[in-house]
């Protein structure tokens, strides 16, 4: 959905009138009756027009509330968020969610000037394509075709600010959360979060960010998740049909354990031989979205690692999956793995590779048009409180989205992709 209909939507209409309603079980969880009256203005900032979204333009367009009860009410005041993120999961999961929804974890940069901003640090920025000095927020999106509601916005703190408990101290980052935890710790912590929450989804998608890491695929699969993830292109895999053997030993003892009767390979490697084919997914503003993929079954070299032979230190087979390649128009080359069920076709496997897409674009739309990164505050309860803002504007955006649309739920129908994580779905 591109600015001006952003913009359209919005302002169709008394669009705040219908905020104000839309808002009515959010503000049940403030209780007071200050905080009741600043949670809709400070949305409404976002909102509406205006170039900046940080607190003091916001204000400054306002007559109704001033800049010192805002900040007061997203910096320094003393009420719990937990009460408005369970309510808008809740309506995220009654809009989009279901056994043919996606979870689509990612993570988003914020550009920061200055080292005082809480988890600001030089860091890789996804949207910039290189290291530059940001704040990483860990994503969660709740999808189903192509309407994406954000549920979850978590800061990754970089070791730069773990080590060092008086500058988090400064920045008023919660104890618990002190200790470093890398981004997919982070997500799977936001994933249970969500199942414990109710929200229903088919399958978790993930970028390569993700992907490359066993303990993330590993917890996916132990909570019984369909998961289609990218990979790094050297990721170790070995053949579907590999066997464990006890190797003759020439000399010495016996061996005692067993080995794999297979070398592990490298993705690109094991699909370089293998039929590659053009695939639609889905129709674009341009046309159908074609690019050329192959599939395979394999078992993903993450089990423990053993010494075998001369090879040296290797991990043994883990869990059998799908390894998928695509050559897109470009030249690019990317690579991915899928728990997806073995019978499932190949166009169903791209259509999950690539739904990921649309949380990307919830990303810019955040930003650009609801001033997700425009928060000028350095604490950690301010940028999180903010963040929530955002998603909140971004949840009643989506729904006057549908509703003028005539409808709840997204008409694309869903591939059997989708349909296959229906078992692994969240009453």
């Amino acid at each position: 959905m591109g600015s001006q209909l952003w913009w359209r939507l919005a302002m169709d209409g008394d669009w705040q009138a219908d905020l104000e309603e839309w808002l009515a079980p959010y503000l049940e969880g403030l209780g007071n009756k200050t905080r009741r009256r600043m949670c809709p203005a400070y949305i409404a900032g976002l909102i509406g027009p205006g170039d900046r979204k940080s607190i003091q333009p916001m204000a400054a367009r306002s007559d109704a509330v001033s800049y010192d009860r805002l900040h007061h009410f997203i910096g320094a005041g003393l009420w719990d968020s937990a009460p408005l993120e369970k309510t808008l999961w809740s309506q995220a999961n009654e809009l989009v969610g279901g056994d043919k929804a996606w979870l689509i974890i990612d993570d988003t940069a914020l550009p920061k000037k200055g080292k005082a901003s809480v988890g600001v640090a030089p860091q890789y920025a996804t949207a910039l394509g290189k290291n530059a000095n940001c704040q990483t927020l860990v994503s969660m999106t709740l999808a189903s075709g192509e309407v994406p509601v954000m549920l979850s916005l978590r800061l990754f703190l970089p070791e730069s600010w773990t080590s060092d408990t008086a500058r988090m101290a400064r920045a008023g980052v919660p104890e618990p959360l002190q200790s470093y935890r890398t981004k997919p710790e982070i997500a799977i912590e936001q994933i249970d979060r969500a199942i414990a929450a109710g929200v229903r989804f088919g399958c978790v998608l993930a970028d390569a960010g993700y992907g490359l890491s066993a303990p993330f695929r590993q917890a996916l699969s132990a909570r019984d998740l369909c998961w289609a993830v990218g990979i790094p292109r050297h990721q170790k895999v070995y053949p579907a049909d590999v066997q464990l053997i006890f190797p003759v030993a020439n000399r010495g003892r016996p061996r005692v354990r067993h080995v794999p009767d297979a070398k592990s390979r490298a993705a690109h490697a094991m699909l370089e031989d293998e039929k590659w084919r053009k695939v639609s997914w889905r129709r674009g503003t341009k046309g159908r979205l074609v690019a050329r993929f192959a599939a395979m079954r394999v078992r993903i070299a993450d089990g423990a690692p053993q010494r075998i032979g001369s090879a040296g230190a290797q991990h043994m087979p883990g869990e059998e999956a799908w390894l998928v390649g695509e050559h897109r128009s470009n030249g690019e080359r990317k690579y991915y793995l899928s728990n997806l069920p073995a019978d499932t076709p190949i166009r169903d496997l791209a259509g999950a590779i690539k739904a990921r897409w649309i949380c990307e674009q919830a990303h810019q739309q955040l930003k650009e048009e609801l001033g997700l990164d425009h928060f000028e505050g350095r604490s950690w309860t301010g940028l999180h409180r903010h963040a929530l803002m955002t998603m909140m504007a971004y949840a009643f955006l989506q729904t006057r989205r549908l509703a003028q649309a005539g409808r709840k739920k997204s008409p694309r129908p869903a591939t059997s992709a989708q349909s296959a994580g229906s078992s692994t779905s969240h009453p």
